[in-house]
């Protein structure tokens, strides 16, 4: 199971969850920090080109980890909305295109 780690504690802004989005996604250097490029790059895990260090299995999920999620309910809780919100319009796209979800949240 493919699984990603995101530190709640180390996101207090966007840019710092674009900067651990990152890192713990491994998106490439033209990654542009922002939610666009966030969606596009989780958008092709099952693509040959992948824009992640991640390249899933046709039916394989990607479980997004967050650790100390309750710190970011306290001082981001726009990002936590934004990032689920977010992570069901990809699963939305990879469905379209007959493909089973790809992605998983889990706040802990």
């Amino acid at each position: 199971m493919a699984q990603a780690e995101l530190n709640g504690a180390a996101i207090v802004d966007w840019t710092s969850f674009h900067a651990e989005s990152r890192r713990a996604f491994g998106f490439p250097d033209s990654y542009s920090n922002t939610m666009d490029a966030w969606v596009d790059c989780l958008s092709y895990l099952r693509d040959a080109d992948s824009m992640s260090a991640f390249h899933l299995a046709g039916d394989e999920v990607l479980t997004i980890v967050v650790k100390d999620a309750a710190a970011m309910r306290v001082t981001v809780p726009e990002i936590l909305e934004e990032m689920a919100f977010c992570i069901g319009g990809i699963n939305e796209r990879y469905e379209d295109y007959g493909e089973p979800p790809a992605l998983k949240l889990a706040l802990r």
